[in-house]
């Protein structure tokens, strides 16, 4: 769900171990990046039970990603695939350095 407008609209993630970034982009091909997510500035990742994401295409695989600035609603194509995101994204906030080599 968008920061500003308050509406869905389709973006791409890219999860970046060595840059401790999760980026997401506009298009598919990584041409239109929207913006930036520090793993050091994730505090929370969860599933969004309250259902609190106004007009989710999918209230069941809808999660919450929280920064210190800003609250990310986001919905996985399926339940295998929110599961997986969510642990990628716990995974680089809170464990990041001990992957880096």
């Amino acid at each position: 769900m968008g920061g500003k407008i308050k509406s869905w609209r389709k973006r791409w993630f890219v999860f970046d171990r060595l840059k401790r970034t999760f980026s997401y982009y506009a298009d598919k091909h990584e041409s239109k990046l929207k913006g930036v997510i520090y793993f050091q500035a994730i505090e929370e990742v969860y599933y969004d039970h309250l259902r609190s994401a106004t007009k989710s295409p999918n209230p069941s695989l809808t999660f919450c990603v929280k920064t210190h600035d800003r609250l990310y609603y986001m919905v996985a194509p399926s339940a295998e695939a929110m599961r997986i995101w969510m642990d990628v994204i716990v995974t680089g906030a809170e464990g990041y350095t001990q992957f880096m080599n």
